[in-house]
C-alpha cells in the first residue's frame, strides 16, 4: 500500500486509535485479513467469521511486524477501533484510489471473469507495472484489499467485481471508480438468487452506469456477440468499444481454430492493425476472453502485435481452471475444478473434446450451484452434451444434480457404461483409477462446494511415478 501515518488511516476510516503510543507511524506494508499473511509494516484487518474470530490473532500479528490492527474492539495492542471493519476497509481503498494515478480497470461477466483478467493483467503488465485480483477475490472484502495493495508505481490496477443481486457492483465500483468497464457476458449463473438472466444484466450493466463520460475519459468494453451485453451500450456515457467473432466488433477474431492439442489460434483484428495469436490455455472459449483482454489492452495504448505477443505467452494464473497437468504415463488431467456453471461447463467439455482426439476421454462433473428451477434442466442438457461430444465416459459425482447428469447422458443414448453415477469424491476416484489408460484425458468439473479438486489430486498422486510434467 502506499505509505500513510495511522492518524490519517483512523481520519479515513472514521476510526479512533488505541494503544498507538505515536499516530504518525506509517503502515508500508500489505493491508491484509489473514494473520499468515502479516509481515513487517502490515495493517492486519481483524474479521469475525463464521468459525475464527480475527481479534484474536492480534497480537501474534503485531509481533510478527504489523503496525497497527483495524478492529471493532480494542485488542490490547495498537489498533484503530471502528463499527465495522468491512465498511472501514472500503473507505480506506476508496481513499487510496483516489491517490493513485493508476488507471482502474474494471471486469464482470456470468463465466470467464478470472481468466480474462488473468489474461488482461499479463498483457498489460508488459507495458507497465500491474497490479490486478488475486484468484476470484472479488466481492466486498476481497476487493478493496486488492486495490490497497497498490503502490505509486502502479500503473494498471485490474479489479475483478463479481454480483450475486442487484446493487452489489454498484457497491464496488463506489469503493474503486473505474475508468475502464469490461461486461464479458450475461449467462445463468446464479440464476437461481437472481430470478432470472434481465435480472442478471441489470446487476452487470451496473458497472458501464459507474464510468465516467467519453469526455473524461470513460471507456465501456462491451461483447458484441451477447445482445444482453450489447444493449448496455444504452446505459452509459462512456466510450463503447465492441469485441468479439462478430464484423461489426472493434476488436474480432478471424480464422479462429483449435491446434491438435487444443490450444486456439487466430488472427486478432484491431483498429490500429492484426496479429496472429497462438494461446497456451485450453478451449476455444478463450478466444473470447483473449478479445476481451484484447479490448481493453488496445485503448489502453497497446499495438496488435504487443498485445498478440503478450496472449500467446499468457497462461494461466489463477488454481483449478482448465489446469492441464500431464502424467508420466501420458494420462492428461484437467482440472477445472474451481467453480462451475452450465456455460463453463459447455465450455469444458468442448476444451476436452478437442484434447481428446485420437484418444480415450473422461468427464467427471458434479453440481453446479445456484441455479434454482433451472438445475434439472442444466444439468441434463450438461449430461446430454457430454454424449453429443463422443464423450467417452462421464462420471457423475454427488447426491441429486448427479444423478439428473447421468439421466441426461442415458436419454441422449448412452445406454451402456458410458455414463455412471458414483455417490462422492472417492468413488469417482476408486473408478477412474480402475479404467484409466495411458493416454487419456480426464476433466474435472463441479461448483466449488463439491470439492472434486481432490479427484484431480488423486489422480495425479495415482501416476507420480516420475516427475509429472505441468504444461
Amino acid at each position: 500500500m502506499i505509505a500513510l501515518s495511522l492518524a490519517e488511516i483512523a481520519a479515513v476510516v472514521g476510526g479512533q486509535t488505541h494503544d498507538i503510543p505515536d499516530p504518525s507511524v506509517q503502515v508500508t506494508g500489505p493491508v491484509v485479513r489473514d494473520s499468515r499473511e502479516v509481515g513487517p509494516g502490515s495493517l492486519f484487518a481483524a474479521f469475525v467469521g463464521e468459525h475464527v474470530d480475527g481479534h484474536d490473532f492480534a497480537a501474534a500479528v503485531v509481533e510478527a511486524g504489523a503496525v497497527a490492527v483495524l478492529a471493532s474492539r480494542p485488542v490490547g495492542v495498537p489498533a484503530i477501533v471502528v463499527a465495522d471493519v468491512q465498511t472501514a476497509l472500503g473507505a480506506l481503498a476508496r481513499h487510496v484510489v483516489a491517490r493513485l494515478g493508476a488507471t482502474l480497470v474494471a471486469l464482470t461477466g456470468s463465466a470467464g471473469k478470472t481468466s480474462t483478467k488473468d489474461l488482461l493483467a499479463q498483457v498489460l503488465r508488459n507495458k507497465a507495472p500491474t497490479v490486478f485480483t488475486p484468484g476470484s477475490l472479488n466481492n466486498e472484502i476481497g476487493l478493496p484489499l486488492t486495490a490497497l495493495s497498490a503502490t505509486e508505481e502502479t500503473k494498471f490496477l485490474v479489479l475483478e467485481m463479481g454480483a450475486r443481486g442487484i446493487g452489489h457492483i454498484r457497491y464496488l465500483t463506489g469503493l474503486t471508480p473505474p475508468k475502464v468497464g469490461l461486461v464479458l457476458n450475461v449467462g445463468t449463473a446464479h440464476i437461481g438468487e437472481f430470478g432470472g438472466r434481465e435480472q442478471i444484466a441489470q446487476a452487470k450493466g451496473e458497472l458501464v452506469e459507474a464510468l465516467p463520460a467519453a469526455a473524461d475519459g470513460g471507456t465501456a468494453v462491451l461483447n458484441a456477440d451477447d445482445p444482453l451485453v450489447r444493449a448496455m451500450a444504452s446505459r452509459t456515457k462512456a466510450k463503447v468499444i465492441l469485441f468479439g467473432e462478430s464484423g461489426e466488433a472493434d476488436v474480432r477474431a478471424e480464422n479462429v481454430r483449435l491446434t491438435d492439442s487444443g490450444q486456439p489460434s487466430f488472427r486478432l483484428h484491431t483498429p490500429s492493425g492484426a496479429s496472429d495469436v497462438t494461446m497456451r490455455l485450453y478451449g476455444e472459449h478463450h478466444v473470447s476472453n483473449a478479445l476481451a483482454a484484447a479490448a481493453v489492452a488496445h485503448e489502453l495504448g497497446m499495438s496488435a502485435e504487443e498485445i498478440a505477443i503478450a496472449l500467446s505467452e499468457a497462461g494461466t494464473l489463477s488454481r483449478w481452471r482448465m489446469e492441464v497437468t500431464e502424467r508420466p504415463d501420458g494420462v492428461t488431467i484437467v482440472n477445472d475444478a474451481y467453480n462451475a456453471n452450465p456455460e463453463s461447463m459447455r465450455a469444458a467439455l468442448r476444451a476436452l473434446a478437442a484434447m481428446g482426439k485420437g484418444r480415450r476421454t473422461w468427464a467427471v462433473l458434479g453440481k453446479m450451484a445456484e441455479l434454482g428451477d433451472e438445475a434439472l434442466a442444466e444439468h441434463d442438457a450438461v449430461g446430454r452434451l457430454a454424449v453429443r461430444l463422443n464423450v467417452s465416459k462421464l462420471v457423475a459425482v454427488g447426491g441429486r444434480e448427479a444423478s439428473w447428469l447421468q439421466l441426461g447422458a442415458y436419454n441422449e443414448g448412452s445406454w451402456g457404461e458410458e455414463s455412471v453415477h458414483v455417490s462422492d469424491a472417492q468413488a469417482a476416484v476408486d473408478l477412474v483409477r480402475s479404467e484409466l489408460r495411458p493416454g487419456d484425458v480426464v476433466l474435472v468439473k463441479a461448483s466449488r462446494s463439491v470439492g472434486l479438486e481432490s479427484v484431480a489430486t488423486a489422480l495425479l498422486e495415482t501416476g507420480a511415478e516420475g516427475e509429472v510434467a505441468a504444461r
